[in-house]
């Protein structure tokens, strides 16, 4: 199993990174967010953000597949699910093996979407279990504009401009 990092990728000191993992150039991994390619692989399209906390995790049959300038909100969780290009998982939403989730999507936070559900392009799920709330190209105009606002804070934190605090530990 081995780990893959394209180039101007940013992950946080705290983020932890296991197993078949490959992560394309421009990505983002933010403090404390778990990769683990260690039952199936993932693979985490161009500029793509992972945003604190954020779980991505796979089983036997089904690996985690992200594309190109997907967000994944602080707390969501991604398990053996494909999320194609363009989409916002919205914070703490929860994403269950084999569900696919198309380009131009919106999944509102906290939502939960069942394993092997299937959305059209430019939808927004949301509730416990995922519905559709709406369609419209406006929610694929949303999701890239919301994952170049995190292009911007990759090259900020890879500038080194972000002071980090690190406590002194006692002697």
């Amino acid at each position: 199993m081995t780990i893959k990092i394209g180039n101007s990728v940013y992950i946080a000191p705290t983020a932890v990174i296991l197993g078949e993992v490959e992560i394309s150039a421009g990505v983002s991994i933010f403090d404390s967010a778990v990769i683990r390619g260690d039952m199936n692989y993932v693979r985490i399209g161009e500029n793509s953000n992972i945003q604190d906390n954020a779980t991505i995790h796979t089983d036997a049959g089904n690996p985690a597949v992200i594309g190109k300038n997907v967000s994944i909100g602080h707390n969501a969780i991604v398990h053996g699910a494909t999320v194609d290009d363009d989409v916002i998982i919205g914070m703490g939403a929860i994403i269950l093996n084999g569900a696919h989730i198309r380009s131009g999507c919106v999944v509102a936070a906290g939502a939960v979407v069942r394993e092997n559900f299937e959305t059209q392009n430019n939808t927004l799920l949301a509730g416990v279990p995922a519905e559709l709330k709406r369609t419209g190209e406006s929610l694929h105009e949303y999701a890239i504009a919301n994952a170049r606002s995190y292009q911007g804070l990759r090259d900020l934190y890879l500038s080194g401009k972000v002071e980090r605090y690190t406590p002194k530990q006692p002697k």
